[in-house]
């Protein structure tokens, strides 16, 4: 995403002195970052020498720099100028926290009115890698209630069952394969018929429900969301404790409903695009 410093081409940005003061900042990613933003809305090619001039960052640093953030679909290269355009992966960024904020706004009041008529969690999170991050909960004030706050994370293989279920091919498979390296080897039958299972439900009934899992005393449904017109999957969450949830009630009762919210969202959504 450029940003318009309000400096002229050949000036530098001030450098805040962060590199040399602070042990945990990662002046790699920092100088990335910097080239990104070296490209105003003015700008529709520029070529290392001049990121060089307008970051003050070395010339064979700049050259590796803007290698590797084409790899990765930050910056699509012309051979014919040999320069560089900002590409999909920088605009993917700011409209993922768009689209993300957008269903927030719209699930608020059908998260809260769900949490309040069951006593349970709901909670709507979000990938991250191999992690899902919640970034909106209601906390049930009954017997039931889970202490998740947003802002946490959990693992991928823990509480994105939804997630992956949904998810096209063959993203699914690569993520499920990243997921596998980093299990223990007499763990991983059982964390994939979990993956399997909940994709069986998802294509039957419209949601995953899980009893016991992840961990014994926590029982929950899950229902994703796939936002029309893109790749952006989010997943919400239902639940509470396994001694309250019986199998019974989470596929009779709490799955049906949280696939009924989800539905409403994603018609509430449709009706304002």
């Amino acid at each position: 995403m450029a940003r318009n410093t309000g400096l002229m081409p050949d000036q530098q940005p001030p450098r805040s002195g962060s590199e040399g003061k602070d042990r945990k900042f990662v002046t790699a990613l920092a100088r990335g970052l910097e080239i990104l933003r070296a490209f105003t809305p003015e700008d529709e090619y520029l070529g290392n020498r001049e990121l060089t001039r307008r970051t003050g960052i070395p010339p064979s640093t700049v050259s590796r720099l803007t290698y590797t953030l084409t790899k990765l679909g930050y910056l699509r290269h012309d051979p014919k100028v040999d320069k560089y355009a900002l590409d999909i992966g920088t605009l993917s960024l700011g409209y993922r926290r768009l689209a993300q904020d957008r269903v927030r706004a719209v699930a608020r009041p059908y998260m809260q009115a769900l949490s309040e008529a069951t006593g349970c969690f709901v909670g709507l999170a979000a990938p991250d890698d191999l992690e899902m991050i919640y970034i909106e909960v209601f906390q049930g004030r009954g017997p039931l209630v889970l202490r998740v706050e947003a802002g946490s994370r959990s693992s991928l293989a823990e509480v994105g069952k939804g997630y992956l279920a949904a998810l096209p091919e063959p993203r699914r498979s690569e993520l499920i394969a990243r997921i596998k390296a980093t299990c223990r080897p007499e763990e991983w039958p059982r964390i994939s018929q979990r993956f399997e299972r909940a994709r069986r439900q998802y294509k039957e009934r419209g949601f995953c429900s899980a009893v016991g899992e992840p961990v014994p005393e926590v029982s929950a449904v899950s229902v994703p969301l796939v936002l029309n017109g893109s790749h952006e999957i989010l997943d919400f969450h239902c639940g509470g404790l396994t001694r309250h949830l019986t199998a019974e009630i989470l596929e009779n009762n709490i799955g049906p409903r949280l696939a009924a919210l989800v539905n409403r969202v994603k018609a509430d959504l449709s009706s304002h695009t």
